[in-house]
């Protein structure tokens, strides 16, 4: 999909994210900034978020973890 990351965008992001390790398993970080994108393109509330980004409070809070300046954030 448009707003999706496409596969050369995702080689060059993949490496500089940090590894999952802490706390529960959630959807892989291509998953959740591809439902960051979502979000951001349409403008829809995060509770509309497609399940196929996994759930989204997950994403949300990802979203938000750079600080309350972030679109969206409360």
């Amino acid at each position: 999909m448009r707003y999706e990351l496409n596969e050369r965008q995702w080689r060059a992001l993949e490496p500089l994210l940090p590894h999952q390790g802490r706390g529960e398993s959630w959807k892989d970080h291509r998953t959740v900034l591809n439902g960051i994108l979502w979000r951001l393109h349409i403008g829809a509330p995060w509770r509309d978020l497609p399940s196929r980004y996994g759930p989204w409070q997950t994403v949300y809070t990802v979203s938000c973890a750079g600080g309350r300046t972030a679109p969206g954030c409360a």
